[in-house]
């Protein structure tokens, strides 16, 4: 399973979606989707550009976690 943890490091950030769309320049829906975890596709340009805006790297704003035994 893929979790999307960019509202958590937005908060850390202390920025609104806002300002994540200024810094982007991503459209509004992209942004909210993601933040509010009901995106369900992702363009690599889309993760690059918040990687760069939010100076982080992609395993913190997406975690794989494996499956447990029996899922």
């Amino acid at each position: 399973m893929i979790n999307n943890k960019l509202s958590e490091v937005m908060g850390r950030k202390r920025l609104k979606i806002s300002d994540v769309i200024e810094m982007t320049g991503l459209a509004r829906n992209t942004v909210a989707e993601l933040y509010h975890g009901r995106a369900k596709r992702v363009d690599f340009e889309t993760l690059d550009k918040l990687c760069n805006a939010l100076e982080c790297n992609l395993d913190e704003i997406l975690i794989h976690t494996p499956p447990k035994a029996g899922e």
